[in-house]
């Protein structure tokens, strides 16, 4: 009893035993290995991220612009554009009306219907007209019949037609502003369509089969069209006058000189 109370009176620090026997506390109890001993693992979550993209294979009809500019709507904004009061031309400021005919004048100005057809051809010069007399109204049903037009009308038609709407569209753009901004939105209207008329007609060409290519020739009065095909027979006819000159001229080499009779008067 008395060691155990001296025991207890003096106890030794766990540290001091872990350092003074290690092998003690390691050795004395091992540890032996059991079969039933599992190991429990936390499973691995792997979280995948979707990371939006943009797809712009533009071949794809699935990501096409479901709303395409075409000449026809684009005319067809144009004549909204024009849907103004009755009398709106004619209460513009003096400049401005000097600015609206000329305007009209770069609309119909030269050959139109030669250039345009008959039917668009004639539409622009009433169109003119009335810019000129400053018939708003009238304007406004003109403009309106512009998109039955375009589906008729050839390559040729539709650049000349374009490059006419750009130059009244500019004319319309140097008015500057006034009103509610009516007379940009015309310009801005007619210069967007003008512009891509011009590209569509310019596209059919390069997409289309080569268009033999013709010059004229003109003698005076006289044109004469020159096209490949002439040209290679041109080529072919002054060959053979080629070689029948120089035969001819050697033939006339060949005469001797005493064969030659001169005459003296």
């Amino acid at each position: 009893m008395a060691s155990l109370h001296l025991h207890l009176r003096h106890p030794h620090p766990l540290s001091n035993l872990s350092s003074s026997f290690p092998s003690l506390l390691f050795h004395q109890y091992p540890v032996k290995p059991s079969h039933t001993t599992s190991i429990a693992l936390k499973p691995l979550h792997f979280r995948l991220t979707a990371t939006p993209f943009a797809v712009t294979d533009s071949d794809s009809p699935k990501f096409l612009d479901p709303n395409p500019q075409t000449p026809h709507t684009l005319l067809l904004e144009l004549a909204d554009s024009f849907d103004l009061p009755s009398d709106y031309f004619a209460q513009l400021p003096r400049d401005l009306r000097l600015d609206l005919n000329d305007a009209a004048f770069d609309l119909s100005n030269g050959p139109v219907i030669d250039e345009c057809g008959k039917e668009l051809g004639e539409t622009l010069l009433n169109l003119s007209r009335a810019w000129e007399l400053a018939d708003t109204s009238s304007s406004c049903t003109l403009v309106c019949k512009l998109p039955s037009f375009v589906g008729s009308l050839t390559d040729g038609a539709k650049t000349a037609f374009g490059k006419r709407l750009v130059s009244a569209g500019r004319r319309f753009q140097s008015m500057g502003q006034y009103g509610q901004g009516e007379l940009q939105k015309i310009a801005k209207a007619m210069t967007t369509t003008g512009k891509l008329l011009c590209a569509s007609s310019v596209s059919a060409e390069t997409n289309g089969p080569p268009k033999e290519e013709t010059r004229m020739l003109k003698f005076g009065e006289l044109q004469v069209a020159l096209t490949s095909d002439k040209a290679y027979i041109g080529a072919a006819i002054g060959f053979v006058f080629g070689i029948l000159s120089w035969q001819l001229s050697q033939g006339i080499q060949s005469i001797p000189e005493s064969s030659l009779h001169y005459i003296n008067s």
